[in-house]
């Protein structure tokens, strides 16, 4: 039996899956099929199932858009970041920074107001917002996340209540406008206790670690009971999974896909942020050059790209490097990766 993840307009992902046990391969019309090889196990275990890298990143590298000057300034890419506080400014700015390396042309920040000015002073490439923390702060960002094609929830976000109830505010707008979603860190935090918020919606990324992960779905999805919490996000929400090998779970068929092993031992902090900026980037571009399963594409893009960067940053500088030394990477690495059609890594 096949089994195919279709698409019927650009910003829609709608799973067909039944019984779903297979790798991801090209199919003769460049979509990314699944074919199942055996039944589900009866009690409904998540199977865990290696990808196929090199048809993969073959298919990927037809989504990333030719550069040309019949462009416009917005047209590769605009991302956003809601998060940003006074104790976490870094966050915000690595994820904003590496969609740009990574190819899109603008990146806004919407951050508290006493976070700002830190954050514009690492890089003049950003738009930064300093409305988090307003009064109105929900009237007033709503008309800019209209423009963005993706939009980032979390990174340095804080753990202020006000702030907290503002976001969720704005993840309800980003949900009515159908905006595609990367939710990491501190975002994660809002939904424990809120999962229903993004049950049975439609173009959203979670991207947790491990100890993230363990907040949100249980300690051991290896368990029919602990996995049926991430089992009714429903269809259109995939999972990321991070850690020294990452996991994308698809919740409503219980599949967890194995993606390849990489970077370093090398943990210094940032590396989440660089993953969520990048795949905010892969994401749009798997939506509008129409693929099957851009969540999944996007996913494994992101994940491959930044343990390529880590391993080549360790590789330069040992135990000292840092997340920013990653950032140099971006663009070397995503064109032996991406761009050069006669390399296999």
């Amino acid at each position: 039996m096949h089994s195919t993840f279709i698409r019927s307009n650009p910003r829609v992902n709608i799973y067909l899956l039944s019984q779903l046990k297979c790798h991801p391969s090209p199919t003769v019309n460049g979509n990314c099929t699944f074919s199942s090889n055996s039944k589900m196990s009866s009690n409904h275990s998540p199977i865990e199932i290696p990808v196929q890298t090199q048809k993969l990143l073959k298919l990927l590298r037809t989504t990333v858009p030719k550069l040309t000057n019949s462009k416009h300034k917005g047209e590769y890419g605009r991302i956003g970041v809601v998060g940003g506080s006074l104790e976490y400014t870094g966050a915000p700015y690595f994820a904003a920074i590496s969609a740009l390396k990574a190819g899109a042309d603008l990146a806004h920040v919407f951050c508290q107001r006493e976070a700002a000015v830190v954050i514009k002073s690492y890089s003049p490439e950003l738009i930064v917002h300093p409305l988090l923390d307003a009064t109105n702060a929900v009237e007033l960002i709503s008309p800019w996340l209209e423009r963005l094609h993706v939009v980032i929830i979390g990174p340095g976000l804080g753990r202020e209540p006000e702030t907290q109830k503002t976001v969720i505010e704005l993840i309800k707008v980003c949900l009515k406008q159908e905006k595609p979603l990367v939710i990491d860190a501190d975002g994660l935090a809002l939904l424990i206790d809120r999962l229903d918020l993004i049950q049975g919606q439609r173009n959203i990324i979670l991207t947790p670690n491990a100890i993230e992960f363990q907040r949100l779905f249980g300690p051991n999805t290896g368990e029919k009971p602990n996995y049926h919490r991430i089992s009714t996000l429903g269809s259109g929400v995939i999972v990321l999974e991070k850690g020294a090998i990452d996991r994308i779970h698809i919740p409503h068929t219980s599949e967890i896909y194995g993606l390849p092993a990489g970077g370093s031992g090398r943990r210094c902090g940032g590396q989440g942020d660089l993953l969520c900026g990048t795949l905010a980037v892969f994401y749009y571009w798997t939506l509008e050059s129409r693929q099957a399963n851009p969540a999944f594409l996007a996913a494994f893009a992101a994940s491959y790209l930044v343990k390529e960067c880590n391993a080549s940053a360790f590789q330069k500088l040992g135990r000292g490097m840092l997340a920013s030394d990653m950032i140099d990477e971006i663009p070397p690495v995503f064109a032996r990766i991406f761009e050069d059609t006669e390399g296999t890594s």
